[in-house]
């Protein structure tokens, strides 16, 4: 289970005074749940996820992995323990190929071609065309995202942390990866964190998350929260994301 109590993260404004990012954000996610954390733009979604995965340093509170108190570790010791994030904007990898990523990702010294393909192919690409490129300049956006998350799913961690996965990617390659999610859920194989505005993805969870001004605005079942989202979005908020392209 992740737990979060009282977390705050508060940076320095123009004037000096502190600005509040996240405003004592406290939120439960039992076991193998698909949560989809959403909300208005500048809301916090973001720096919530970056929090869980040790990527910035909260000023208060604490966050618990089954159990164990990992506010203090580094993103190699919450790795370790099985948390994964991808970024909305993933790193680039000049000199390295598609299959070693995937091979360093799943931990192991030596990742069969056909099992590096498979990865790939979950998340809508054509395996043989990119399992020996290098992830550099030559590849989109959207192609080094997709990439990216074939690498958390080599990994098969416990909490699996997205960040607008649908971003820079098509619309087959976005079925592909609404299908891959509902099958790692299916198979009770990981907790699923994801950040979107995208109604099919919203549409995945069991719960979701709203999150406003840096605060868990509301909590709950999809069919509790989602009218709500629905009846904000008619009345002209930004919280749904257009189609993917």
């Amino acid at each position: 289970m992740l737990e979060i109590k009282g977390l705050k993260y508060q940076v320095p404004d123009e004037s000096g005074d502190e600005l509040g990012i996240l405003n004592d954000v406290s939120l439960k996610v039992e076991d193998n749940k698909l949560v989809v954390i959403t909300g208005p733009n500048g809301g916090g979604k973001t720096t919530l996820a970056k929090a869980i995965m040790g990527l910035v340093t909260p000023t208060a509170g604490s966050i618990l992995w089954n159990g164990q108190d990992i506010t203090g570790m580094n993103i190699t010791e919450r790795a370790r323990l099985g948390i994964s994030y991808g970024f909305q904007q993933p790193p680039r990898f000049k000199g390295l190929r598609v299959k070693d990523l995937l091979c360093l990702a799943s931990g192991r010294e030596k990742l069969e071609t056909e099992e590096a393909c498979q990865y790939l192919t979950k998340v809508g690409l054509c395996a043989y065309d990119y399992i020996d490129r290098e992830v550099d300049a030559s590849l989109s956006g959207g192609e080094v995202k997709r990439i990216e998350i074939a690498t958390i799913l080599a990994r098969k961690s416990g909490l699996m942390i997205f960040d607008e996965p649908e971003a820079g990617i098509d619309l087959w390659s976005f079925a592909k990866l609404t299908e891959t999610f509902q099958a790692i859920h299916a198979k009770s194989e990981a907790t699923l964190l994801i950040i979107s505005h995208q109604e099919r993805i919203i549409n995945l969870a069991d719960e979701i998350v709203l999150v406003e001004n840096g605060r868990v605005a509301q909590h709950g079942p999809k069919d509790e929260i989602f009218p709500t989202i629905l009846a904000r979005t008619a009345a002209g908020c930004s919280y749904l994301g257009g189609e993917v392209k």
